[in-house]
């Protein structure tokens, strides 16, 4: 069979695309081998982010007193019912996903395990599709690390934990870092005893040390242990769970955990897409090698979202989709290089982060402008009695172009985002000085920010 192109992989990037192409008239066969929709829909942004919200709910109720709300009744978790809402969210989300694929004009969609014969070829099962451009959106999937006994117990990762439909007595999270914290945090919040086992000596280690340890002390605070600079990490069987063992400078030497999350990263689907036979080439870890314009080394074949290596956001997947759009159809030239790195940590109050830390921005040897400002000082933070957290942002000196800024802090995920359009638009932070943002809100502050660096 032949098309104008094939899409392997139906996650964020990969429908779009066939909306465009079929839209500018290309015939598109786009094949699934598992579930519509990607790991977004399935088991990331959209179950974790329903989790995080029910936990929110539970932690507000228990806090209902302090807002003169009085609940007579202690808050009681009902896990099998927080499991059907996010069932519902991811149900909902891949059936409208596979339903407007099957409803597209001039798309074809196959159910199967895609693998290269050629540059220009796949086989599904016993089918051979050729097309002149092959576009891969093939995902990631979490790391199992080979660490003494990880065999030997039974342990979850982000896609096995979403069908508990029980509170585990005490979860362990190996990994301090975005899936971990989140998790740890939410299974707080519904009751267990949690500890979160890091092998690094701070959380986030992509964050500066000021914004970690803020970060730990608002987990701390809701109870959660943490321990770090857990050099060698084991794992045997207990009768209670999983007994894990840690080297760490201090505490104890052994954690007895009912359950274990392994939440150590992520790695691409790309072992078993036959790339070889195409000539694709990866990089040490599996990703494969693009250029900026999201181009593998051989002409005709291009990689987008999580495989690439480019991203590891469902924003920055769709970005790929945009840039493969406007470059093949609207003659534009967009590159991967062209956007900023955004992100966030969805732990409560969220941490928003756009452009460089404070030890990036440094490390350029430019002279600096640094603004910071605890949220005790944000009055809608005030008001909401959800003080934790910090503001911050990086400007250069000379040329008055923002660097970099993180907001940790209630509304922080929503907010760094008027620090990220001025930073899109290349704007001076003069621009974004002297405006009159609404009162009372988070972002408010953002001038006073400014005005107030050093």
């Amino acid at each position: 069979m032949r098309f104008d192109a094939i899409i392997v992989g139906a996650g964020q990037a990969g429908p779009s695309l066939a909306g465009r192409l079929t839209s500018a008239g290309m015939s598109v066969a786009i094949i699934e081998r598992h579930l519509f929709g990607g790991t977004c829909v399935n088991t990331g942004c959209k179950p974790t982010k329903t989790l995080v919200a029910s936990a929110y709910a539970a932690h507000l109720a228990r806090r209902g007193s302090e807002y003169g709300v009085m609940i007579d009744a202690p808050v009681r978790i009902d896990m099998a019912r927080v499991k059907a809402r996010a069932d519902k969210v991811i149900h909902d989300s891949r059936n409208g996903v596979e339903s407007w694929l099957r409803g597209m004009d001039k798309c074809t969609v196959i159910n199967g395990h895609a693998r290269f014969e050629s540059a220009d070829t796949v086989r599904v099962g016993d089918e051979l599709l050729t097309a002149r451009r092959i576009f891969l959106n093939v995902g990631g999937r979490a790391v199992v690390p080979d660490m003494p006994g990880i065999n030997d117990v039974t342990y979850l990762t982000n896609t096995g934990i979403l069908q508990l439909d029980r509170v585990p007595k005490h979860l362990v999270v190996i990994g301090g870092s975005y899936i971990g914290l989140e998790f740890a945090q939410m299974y707080r919040r519904f009751g267990a005893e949690v500890t979160v086992v890091e092998k690094g000596s701070h959380l986030v280690s992509r964050e500066d040390v000021e914004i970690s340890e803020a970060i730990r002390d608002i987990l701390l605070a809701e109870g959660i242990h943490i321990r770090t600079n857990a050099e060698c990490i084991t794992f045997k069987s207990h009768p209670d769970g999983v007994a894990v063992g840690v080297d760490c400078s201090e505490g104890a030497p052994e954690i007895i955990g009912s359950d274990v999350l392994l939440a150590v990263g992520r790695r691409p689907n790309t072992d078993d897409l036959g790339l070889d036979k195409a000539g694709v080439a990866v990089d040490a870890r599996g990703y494969i090698k693009v250029d900026d314009g999201l181009a593998t080394n051989v002409p005709g074949i291009f990689a987008m979202g999580d495989c690439n290596g480019r991203g590891a956001f469902t924003h920055t997947a769709y970005n790929d989709f945009e840039i493969l759009a406007a470059n093949l159809l609207d003659g534009a030239s967009r590159r991967v290089s062209d956007r900023l790195p955004g992100y966030a940590l969805f732990i409560d109050p969220p941490l928003g982060r756009v452009g460089m830390t404070l030890t990036q921005a440094k490390a350029t040897g430019k002279k600096l402008l640094i603004g910071n400002r605890p949220m005790t000082h944000v009055g809608r933070a005030v008001e909401k009695g959800e003080t934790a957290g910090m503001m911050q942002v990086v400007v250069d000196a000379e040329t008055k172009k923002i660097l970099g800024a993180a907001i940790l802090g209630t509304g922080g995920d929503e907010a760094i985002h008027g620090i990220l359009d001025i930073m899109n638009a290349g704007a001076d932070y003069t621009q974004l000085q002297w405006a009159v943002p609404i009162h009372p809100t988070v972002s408010e502050l953002i001038p006073t920010l400014l005005n107030e660096m050093k």
